[in-house]
């Protein structure tokens, strides 16, 4: 009897990448930007907006083949499908569309060029230390926000917190993925026990009523991972993992990496308390805990040696002119204005300038002086230069004084083109402070008038 010869061997092969679809609804597909268990996310670009956008599809066959599958694919989708438009903060990614395709349906987000937290968890490749309490501080701001809107993210983990990048540096941060979100205003029967286990609070894994203190733990494990590059807690089984979240307490932040300050570890600390009552009382108390460790100097300053966002978010706040602006509005002057620091003597504005700018004095002082005489002292959280600003003829646009710098300043100005980046809610705020000063100038005139005597 011959001998049957076999068959030559082969090596795998890596099973090709399905084609690219050319056009999902209607928005044309350029790249593929990822995937997970049940959908696919690629780089799509809106025609009509002139933008690029991200399209996360349900695969087919999580939309129609398991029955168990489909049903989970398919209420993650409806939750992140209800808010469509309604998220609006600079450090959320807006969702802008919602398709409920029969076979594929699809989600529509803002586009972030860069990547997830992930790949800076790594132990070769962490973040400064004033980096991630600065990221630590815009994530606490904009859960706050999402709370605020009656929603409970429950699934903060670094994969789903989306890092922008500028010349290759992180310099900003948006949380994404709601598809796990608690609403705490729907009607609608919702998925519970969701979101990933490494980062999720006790409270969550035993079912229990759950509030922004849930959110809160899972910000702080990922912020002790950021830190430490290392997980909060790490288990071959996930009965092990859930009786460390239980029972377990985390390795000091001081003992893991240097020049973590007592300071920092035990902000860190006390957001994973087991017991959410042990927990900062709201996302307000936690972001300030945040940004005082930048204002004592308790993090170290390392490469990024410029002012940080917190820290001019917090000034904003102690401003009486923004004293009506809320959180999102504040976060938009923040990264719209232009921040100048000036020296004593330096000239704001000069007699017969033409003027397009305001100033808001944030520190310092500036005097006023009309044909060399000083008719006025600003300090911090008044504006000048709004009235040549507002003006509606050239020629009352000119200054008619000189505002000099009398005390080292530092001043958020504006410019029409710059104000007109800011949200419509945004640039009411700015003329409703600015009706304000007006108004306070107005009556301390009329009291120089009529008083002459009680004016010094």
């Amino acid at each position: 009897m011959s001998a049957v010869p076999l068959p030559p061997t082969t090596a795998p092969t890596t099973p090709a990448a399905p084609p690219l679809p050319a056009q999902i609804g209607k928005y044309r597909v350029l790249g593929r930007l990822g995937e997970g268990a049940t959908s696919e996310v690629y780089l799509g670009f809106d025609d009509f907006q002139g933008r690029q956008v991200a399209i996360k599809r349900v695969r087919a066959a999580a939309a129609g083949g398991d029955p168990m599958d489909g049903h989970y694919s398919e209420r993650f989708f409806a939750a992140e499908a209800a808010l469509v438009g309604r998220l609006q903060h600079p450090n959320v990614v807006q969702i802008l569309d919602a398709v409920p395709d029969p076979v594929a349906p699809y989600l529509v987000m803002e586009y972030v060029a860069g990547s997830t937290l992930r790949p800076y968890c790594r132990a070769d490749q962490l973040l400064p230390l004033e980096l991630v309490v600065e990221i630590g501080f815009k994530c606490a701001m904009a859960l706050g926000y999402v709370y605020r809107q009656g929603l409970i993210h429950r699934d903060v983990k670094p994969a789903n917190l989306l890092a922008v990048l500028t010349n290759g540096v992180v310099t900003d941060v948006k949380i994404s993925d709601f598809g796990s979100v608690l609403n705490l205003g729907s009607d609608v029967t919702q998925v519970h026990r969701v979101g990933s286990l490494a980062y999720m609070s006790p409270e969550q894994l035993d079912g229990s009523t759950l509030d922004s203190r849930a959110d809160m733990y899972s910000l702080g494990a990922v912020l002790y991972h950021l830190i430490a590059g290392r997980p909060l807690f790490d288990a071959q089984t996930q009965s092990a993992m859930m009786h460390q979240i239980y029972h377990a307490d985390p390795a000091p932040l001081v003992d893991l990496r240097a020049g973590v300050s007592a300071g920092l570890d035990a902000v860190i600390q006390r957001a994973l308390a087991k017991n959410p009552d042990e927990r900062y009382a709201d996302w307000g108390e936690f972001a300030q805990a945040l940004s005082g460790l930048v204002t004592t100097q308790q993090v170290p300053r390392g490469r990024i040696q410029d002012v940080l966002d917190s820290e001019r978010f917090t000034l904003l706040r102690t401003l009486e002119f923004f004293q009506s602006f809320g959180d999102v509005e504040l976060w938009e002057v923040v990264h719209r204005a232009r921040w100048q620091r000036f020296n004593f003597g330096h000239a704001l504005y000069r007699k017969g300038q033409e003027g397009n700018s305001f100033h808001i004095i944030a520190q310092g002082e500036v005097e006023v002086f009309r044909d060399g005489n000083r008719v006025a002292k600003l300090g911090s959280g008044t504006s000048v230069g709004e009235m040549a600003y507002l003006a509606p003829s050239d020629e009352l646009k000119r200054h008619s004084t000189d505002v000099i710098v009398t005390k080292p300043a530092t001043t958020i100005s504006f410019t029409p083109d710059s104000l007109m980046q800011v949200s419509a809610n945004c640039r009411h705020l700015f003329h409703d402070s600015f009706i304000r000063v007006l108004v306070r100038r107005l009556h301390a005139a009329h009291e120089a008038i009529a008083h002459p005597r009680r004016i010094l």
